[in-house]
């Protein structure tokens, strides 16, 4: 079960939270008990077969590349829910370019998907959380952030900027009861990853020390554990979850 504020059932929001890893956190959460919002882009087969599959998730079409549609969402859900416990910033752009093959469209496009959404979700959830004395936060970032990639420059820097965010959101909401974590996955086991040439992905695999791409249970786990009661003491963290990709080498 997840944690949630005293009494009732919990009230999560998940972006990118129909396919993927995203998927596979939304089913956790609603399996465990709670309503799950899961939001998504484009894909609505993909929403309505999972929200059809799991009772629980009720999927929400929303472009969190828009401020006011972020602030929008927030708003609704706390209206039809009257809470909010938990937001997980998971919805990612990944625009495979070189620095100078990428426009300043593509790089502002990846930034407001990747950053400045979680940033403009999370201004909309804290009022909601503080008056409820309770919240959980979690930011999902990419090892690409922390290793670099030469043709990942601008998701990147939007990833690597999410664990500033963290750290700042953390401490100015620690006595409000709510914490804000960034969880670091690596390669995991998903439609794009799958999609890629054999030879791209066998590579791959030789980069991780364990030897294998990870399960998207793995990852909604980690997160799990961040939305949970035995997470509560953390907050500014960053768990990272990538069998040892990050260690480089």
């Amino acid at each position: 079960m997840t944690a949630a504020a005293p009494d009732g059932t919990p009230v999560a929001v998940v972006t990118g939270g129909t396919r993927g890893i995203g998927a596979a956190l939304s089913r956790r959460l609603a399996e465990g008990g709670s309503r799950v919002v899961a939001v998504y882009r484009g894909d609505t087969a993909a929403a309505e077969a999972l929200a059809k599959e799991v009772d629980g998730i009720v999927p929400r079409q929303v472009d969190v590349g828009d401020p006011a549609a972020c602030a929008e969402l927030v708003v609704s859900v706390v209206e039809e829910y009257g809470r909010l416990d938990h937001l997980v910033n998971n919805a990612g752009l990944l625009l495979e370019a070189r620095s100078t093959d990428t426009s300043p469209e593509d790089w502002e496009r990846t930034l407001a998907v990747n950053l400045s959404a979680a940033f403009h979700l999370s201004r909309a959830a804290i009022p909601a959380m503080r008056e409820a004395r309770y919240g959980r936060i979690v930011n999902v970032s990419s090892v690409t952030a922390v290793m670099g990639s030469p043709s990942e420059a601008a998701y990147g820097a939007a990833k690597a900027g999410l664990h500033g965010l963290t750290r700042s959101l953390a401490r100015e909401v620690a006595r409000a009861g709510v914490t804000v974590n960034t969880v670091v996955p690596g390669v995991f086991e998903t439609d794009m990853t799958r999609s890629m040439p054999e030879k791209t992905q066998e590579a791959i695999r030789r980069m991780i020390p364990l030897g294998r791409r990870g399960d998207p249970a793995e990852m909604a786990a980690a997160i799990a554990f961040l939305l949970g009661p035995d997470g509560g003491y953390c907050t500014g963290s960053v768990l990272t979850v990538d069998g040892g990709l990050g260690m480089g080498g």
